[in-house]
């Protein structure tokens, strides 16, 4: 077995919860936090929707430099725009690791700010950390929003308080 279709197999179920997150965010109040150091709920949806994105990149790219890369935040303005960007976006990085194999799995990557590294390894390690445990990490965040906001926090590992 090829170890995209491990990787195949966690992304489609992560994917699946994490939209069922995103549904749930209410668009009455896009700048709420739950705390002055925390970033704003419109912000951190859309963070959560964009986060696919990395994928292809991974894939594709020997490393990536965020100082370079023009990447423009996403931030949620509605729930329709919030779930068309995050459904485009994990078809593209489906298509992106149904095209790397084995080989291309083993290849090194880097995740820099200029000299700064943020991530050195595999491209396999790149998708694992700073992709699916990116998404899960900010899902759960995402989940504490939703349950401060009195919005039903979906299943994801078992049932929630407002699922069984």
């Amino acid at each position: 077995m090829e170890i995209r279709d491990l990787l195949l197999t966690e992304f489609d179920a992560e994917m699946k919860k994490t939209r069922a997150t995103l549904e749930r965010v209410p668009e009455g109040a896009p700048d709420y936090k739950p705390h002055d150091k925390s970033t704003s709920i419109a912000k951190l949806a859309g963070h959560l929707a964009q986060l696919p994105t990395l994928a292809a990149m991974v894939v594709d790219l020997p490393e990536l430099d965020f100082s370079t890369a023009g990447m423009k935040p996403l931030v949620m303005e509605s729930s329709q725009q919030l779930l068309k960007a995050f459904d485009s976006n994990v078809k593209q990085a489906r298509e992106a690791i149904v095209r790397a194999d084995d080989a291309n799995l083993q290849h090194p990557w880097k995740l820099r700010v200029e000299s700064h590294i943020i991530m050195e390894g595999t491209r396999y390690e790149a998708l694992r950390n700073m992709l699916l445990n990116h998404v899960i990490h900010h899902r759960a965040q995402l989940g504490l929003y939703l349950r401060l906001n009195n919005c039903p926090v979906p299943s994801t590992y078992g049932p929630s308080a407002d699922e069984s």
